[in-house]
């Protein structure tokens, strides 16, 4: 399969453009594009697992952010599942890490969950 490796670049940046002008729902539809034209882009998995943590707190149960959403979790898991996938976002999310769009925002939110 041929990768377009500018192609990716080039959505990526437009989503970062997206992220800093506030447009979430924006950022993610373009960041969604280099992962088909390039899915080994550096950063890509980074930046789009923290707009998917920005987008999580827009699903409540009630008035409330549904914190299992932000987690990847279904309401009834345990907690070895819970602490599983919060280890492993904060992995990926961590600020000291490769630095993408929002990353800090989106750390921050994680450890409210």
């Amino acid at each position: 399969m041929e990768y377009n490796k500018d192609g990716a670049v080039r959505s990526k940046e437009i989503s970062e453009k997206k992220f800093a002008a506030k447009d979430i729902w924006g950022a993610k539809k373009f960041s969604l594009k280099p992962q088909k034209l390039y899915p080994r882009l550096d950063g890509l998995h980074q930046m789009l697992e923290t707009l998917d943590v920005y987008l999580s707190p827009e699903k409540k149960i009630g008035r409330k952010s549904d914190w299992y959403k932000i987690l990847g979790v279904s309401p009834d898991a345990n907690d070895d599942t819970l602490r599983r996938n919060y280890r492993k976002m904060a992995l990926i999310l961590h600020p000291d890490k490769k630095k993408s769009i929002g990353v800090d925002g989106a750390f921050k939110i994680l450890s409210e969950a």
